[in-house]
């Protein structure tokens, strides 16, 4: 299958922000709670990529505040504001990086704002692509909490946001091949997900060979929820896989693979702040010849 095919390096996310929550009195909102924020990637659609580069300079939480007309304090607190040069296609697979390891305020977030720069794709062949922000340098990609995240005093608390790649980066040209990709457009998608209420995904994909149960490396693994694909994520060379921020509930999943029949699909139940394993195992498709009298 063609998306197989081309899904064989990497996909969505950005996973990133780590914040833990708990319940808070209103004494808890007059402390600061400790904040950890990371950054991951989901799988990226095309083989022929070589790095999808990104620079974040600047990360921003907004507190939620009661309106207060006699103050103009602003409801941003900067979590990070420092270069870092990243490949999102070494974040995968449950790999993060860490952007920011802090105290902030206690209370309630319900956006982040993200800054970026710097966006390029180099391909296979050499040639590299840079790309336009439309308003990440300047605003910020700006990102809803859902649910809401509570940061109580003394604690921790965590968030996901996850930068998906594949739809954030839009190849342009004739697809069949690197040659004919022409540009790129960069129209960010990230989804931020409460930890405290998601859970991860991970697992192994083999085939058995001569009796020996033989990892699959590039083997896609599709999430659904309600009919919908909800995100997918691509098996690395020793077939393992890992989903990060999914909201707790149930999904249906399945794995393919090129030169594999596709797996049945099953249901797993995700449940918050925990791990679920699915492993899979493919049974290659049989070998076709033509027959002649």
């Amino acid at each position: 299958m063609m998306y197989s095919r081309i899904t064989k390096v990497m996909a969505g996310v950005l996973a990133l922000l780590v914040l833990g929550c708990s319940d808070a009195n209103d004494s808890n909102f007059n402390e600061t709670g400790r904040l950890v924020v990371r950054l991951t990637d989901a799988p990226f659609p095309y083989e022929w990529i070589d790095a999808a580069n990104v620079t974040i300079f600047k990360v921003e939480a907004r507190q939620v505040t009661e309106a207060d007309s006699e103050t103009e304090t602003s409801p941003y607190v900067t979590l990070m504001e420092s270069e870092m040069d990243m490949n999102l296609l070494e974040l995968q697979n449950g790999v993060t990086a860490t952007l920011a390891d802090l105290e902030v305020p206690a209370g309630d977030y319900d956006l982040v704002r993200v800054y970026v720069k710097g966006v390029n794709v180099v391909l296979t062949d050499g040639r590299t692509f840079d790309l336009k922000v439309p308003s990440g340098e300047q605003t910020g990609i700006k990102v809803f909490i859902t649910p809401g995240l509570t940061v109580t005093g003394g604690l921790s608390s965590d968030l996901i946001l996850d930068f998906d790649v594949s739809r954030s980066f839009v190849a342009k040209g004739n697809l069949s091949d690197a040659s004919g990709i022409n540009g790129f457009n960069f129209k960010p998608v990230i989804k931020a997900t409460n930890s405290s209420t998601a859970g991860t995904l991970a697992g192994r994909v083999s085939f058995v060979d001569q009796d020996v149960d033989t990892a699959l490396e590039g083997a896609t693994i599709t999430v659904m929820a309600a009919d919908t694909v909800n995100t997918t994520a691509l098996t690395d060379v020793d077939g393992n896989y890992a989903i990060m921020g999914l909201t707790a509930g149930s999904y249906s999943v399945f794995a393919e693979a090129v030169d594999f029949i596709s797996s049945d699909t099953l249901e797993v139940q995700i449940d918050a702040a925990n791990m679920t394993y699915q492993d899979f195992v493919l049974e290659a498709e049989a070998e076709t010849s033509g027959t002649g009298n």
